[in-house]
């Protein structure tokens, strides 16, 4: 992957033809982004003509970046077009209709009479684009599919996997070929034999793709940690029907409580699973590890493993911290005491390098069975958790810097330093919330980890750590090892989740090719060019995985917000813009206090300091305030909460 290079301003003429992809706004407006560089341009409604959200754009600049603004562009034509299908619920006309699009950035499309088929009004359905807009006129479409009523609970996760092109079913072809995949091992096959070994898992209560198990023992002062990992590219051979598919897929999608497998479940949960009391091949990193955690030794192998039991990350939590033992934990419980033991002891370390430890809770949807929510809380995340966290996270370090140091192609995760014009908006919330900043010219990961921890178990923890989060860049994948910022690591990548992430099931195999010594100049150079590819590749469809995860949520969000009308909560302001404040709940649910809906006062937004101030009242609202509010509307269409102050 290559890296994108700073921008100069003068660069940009306004002669010069350029290419770039258009992002468009629900509001008309749209971006331009452009490869290999880091600033976008600015399209007014009056010069997007055609373009639709991810077209391919030839365009020109017509007015150059000034005064910290984006230069300003005109597109010329469209060259790709990258809408083709979306999903969205149609409303009849009484000679046409026309389709209000699930997805914002797309405006509605018309449909003619004679191809609405058997669509009725307020059905979900999935559009098939004929005619793309031109001379003012809106984009055309074709009704191919009706999923249900609009309102069903049970069209939501369809209508997400149609709006995302999400399979749920594989090819006949990669079906057959998984038939033929046996579900025993064959065998040694000239693999250390681990089966006597005291391995096992420790995954959430649900989970039934495990990639990873675990061992610990002590040596003197020093810890002997294994993880093992299941060996995938054993199975999934190169090229093959499966292979295409996996790589295609590039990860699995977790929908609330549905997965989009990247594999098939003859393999994901199947013989690649690391099951209790059941053989399986893995990859294996011993690490020999000191009182102050580092790594002082290290050994990567191939491996015959047998789980020993499947444990939960609830019950582990029991055991380290609780001193209750579940039945079937007994002769675990020493080893589960050291693990906590080491965990703390690497989280000691990731702190003194600059680690920056975000605590910020997922949201956990409880729907009943038929997909309708009945609770969202925020997900636990305990020192179970931490404990598979922090030894996962070593392991990929050191399967990172031992191949980097050899010279051999990888797909490394990285995660580039922050851009300046966001480390200058964090500095501006900081000194709202009257915290002294002491940045370094350069901003380092040890910068953000002071503020982080100077707000661990206070109110303003989350709104804290999750501003500085939207500070950082996205982490992502590439054959360049530039390192990774928010974990202050030289050296990362993804080696721990083969059956769910296809850049870990390539390095397997890079790995599996060194172990057997077939590793020469040709492979070399095969390795490089795929792994260029396959990180490009990854990085966009973990993008549209986790687009897709949030979509969902965000529709139960709002139906379950929609049972909540007139109803009160306390909440933090998380978000301050020109059109109102988000206000985030204590269940992790956002919504939006509207300028229009702030009837106490007329309120003024300062964008320099990102605070509304009310003209009268002279009532500051900023970042990090805690106010009570009422939820007045919640609309699944928009997938948008509209709440008022109390």
């Amino acid at each position: 992957m290559k890296k994108k290079k700073q921008t100069k301003k003068s660069d940009r003429t306004k002669s010069k033809l350029q290419i770039g992809t258009f992002i468009a706004n629900e509001k008309g407006f749209g971006f331009i982004e452009i490869e290999e560089e880091t600033e976008d341009v600015f399209v007014a409604p009056e010069y997007v003509k055609s373009a639709m959200n991810g077209d391919i754009v030839s365009f020109r600049i017509i007015e150059a970046a000034r005064d910290g603004m984006r230069a300003e562009a005109k597109i010329v034509d469209v060259l790709k077009r990258n809408v083709k299908v979306v999903v969205g619920t149609y409303q009849r006309s009484k000679n046409f209709g026309f389709v209000v699009v699930d997805d914002s950035k797309i405006e509605d499309i018309y449909i003619p009479k004679n191809l609405k088929g058997k669509a009725k009004n307020n059905d979900k359905v999935v559009v098939q684009i004929v005619k793309y807009p031109e001379n003012n006129k809106s984009a055309e479409g074709k009704i191919i599919e009706i999923l249900g009523k609009a309102d069903d609970t049970n069209v939501d996760l369809i209508s997400v996997l149609r709006m995302y092109d999400l399979k749920q079913t594989f090819p006949k072809v990669v079906q057959t070929e998984v038939k033929e995949i046996p579900q025993v091992i064959h065998g040694i096959d000239g693999r250390v034999d681990l089966r006597d070994k005291e391995i096992f898992t420790i995954d959430g209560a649900d989970t039934k793709d495990i990639d990873d198990a675990i061992s610990l023992s002590k040596n003197g002062d020093n810890y002997l940690l294994g993880v093992h990992i299941a060996d995938v590219s054993t199975y999934v051979r190169e090229n093959t029907p499966l292979d295409k598919e996996a790589s295609k897929r590039g990860t699995s999608v977790y929908l609330i409580d549905t997965v989009i497998p990247m594999l098939p479940k003859e393999l994901s949960n199947g013989i690649c699973s690391l099951n209790p009391n059941v053989d399986r091949y893995a990859l294996s990193i011993d690490m020999e590890i000191d009182k102050n955690g580092n790594v002082v030794n290290k050994k990567i192998y191939k491996s015959v493993i047998c789980s020993k039991i499947q444990m939960t990350y609830d019950n582990v939590y029991k055991v380290v911290e609780e001193n209750e033992v579940p039945v079937g934990y007994e002769k675990f419980k020493d080893t589960l005491l050291l693990m906590k033991e080491l965990a703390l002891i690497l989280i000691d370390k990731r702190k003194s390098k600059g680690a920056i430890d975000f605590e910020i809770p997922e949201a956990k949807i409880l729907l009943d069975e038929n997909d309708k929510v009945i609770e969202i809380k925020p997900r636990e995340n305990t020192i179970a958790n931490r404990i598979i966290e922090q030894f996962m996270v070593l392991a990929n370090e050191c399967i990172a810097e031992f191949f980097h140091s050899r010279e051999i192609p990888f797909i490394y995760r990285i995660h580039e330093t922050p851009d300046e014009d966001k480390i200058d908006k964090l500095k501006i919330f900081l000194n709202n919330i009257n915290y002294v900043v002491d940045f370094a010219e350069e901003v380092t990961p040890k910068d953000l980890q002071r503020v982080v921890e100077k707000y661990k178990g206070k109110e303003e923890e989350k709104v804290v750590s999750t501003t500085i989060l939207r500070t950082m860049r996205l982490a992502k994948y590439s054959n360049e090892n530039i390192g990774h910022f928010g974990l202050a690591l030289k050296d990362y990548c993804h080696f721990t989740s083969p059956i769910r992430r296809y850049p870990d099931l390539f390095i397997h195999r890079v790995i599996s090719n060194y172990l057997d010594k077939k590793i020469d100049d040709k492979k070399k150079a095969k390795f490089a060019k795929l792994a260029i590819k396959f990180a490009d590749m990854s990085s966009d469809a973990e993008k549209k995985a986790e687009e897709a995860e949030r979509e969902l949520e965000k529709i139960k969000m709002c139906e379950y917000m929609s049972e909540h009308i007139d109803e009160e909560f306390d909440g933090i302001i998380s978000s301050v813009t020109s059109f109102g404040v988000f206000v985030e709940l204590e269940n992790t649910i956002e919504g939006l206090v509207h300028v229009e809906n702030m009837k106490d006062d007329y309120y003024i937004f300062d964008e320099k300091n990102v605070i509304m101030t009310g003209k009268n009242s002279k009532r500051v609202l900023k970042i990090g305030d805690k106010v009570r509010i009422k939820v007045i509307a919640a609309d699944k269409m928009l997938r948008r909460i509209d709440f008022e102050i109390s």
